[in-house]
């Protein structure tokens, strides 16, 4: 899946931020204060060093809570888009196993004369999706993991979910449409 034109942004505005940030600690570093200057300097002098100092931390913890921010965002959204591939391909390597074993009885039917009672019948599902722009949204791919995995555990909640999820407005009928 591709990242939206945010997401890429974020990614690329911290890195620059970041040697922005990087280049005014060395300038502050290149630029301390010796000591004995420090002892030198008057309590007007130590007041505004010190606001300059208590400036900077504050800056920075900002920058830090801002970056932890996105770090969780990302981490959030990775672990949703993870959830939903591991559930499609579960429940694409159950509908795989189900093909094999009609194609299994079908042999087994045609090769023996007697009628063949008790089959077991499956209700395919489709999860309509209109085709945007761009990806999916977290949104959207949380609803599908759960439809998902609702149709892997043969859940009776499948068709509730579905019809919450059309009535909803998350696909529309008129355009083109999708399965997942």
């Amino acid at each position: 899946m591709q990242d939206s034109p945010e997401m890429e942004s974020a990614r690329i505005a911290p890195h620059s931020e970041l040697s922005l940030i990087s280049q005014k600690t060395q300038r502050s570093h290149s630029s301390q204060i010796s000591e004995e200057r420090v002892r030198l300097m008057s309590a007007l002098e130590l007041n505004d060093e010190l606001e300059d100092v208590e400036t900077a931390i504050r800056s920075y913890s900002e920058e830090l809570i801002q970056q932890l921010a996105i770090r969780d965002e990302l981490e959030f959204e990775k672990e949703v888009k993870n959830s939903f591939i591991a559930v499609l391909i579960d429940v694409q390597n159950r509908q795989k196993v189900h093909r094999e074993m009609l194609k299994k009885k079908r042999k087994v039917k045609s090769a023996s004369i007697g009628t063949f009672s008790g089959s077991i019948c499956y209700v395919t599902t489709v999860i309509p999706y209109e085709r945007k722009d761009g990806p999916p949204s977290l949104q959207d791919l949380q609803i599908f993991t759960k439809i998902l995995e609702a149709m892997r555990d043969d859940s009776d909640k499948v068709p509730s979910l579905l019809t919450d999820y059309i009535l909803k407005g998350n696909s529309s009928t008129t355009n083109r449409m999708h399965t997942i």
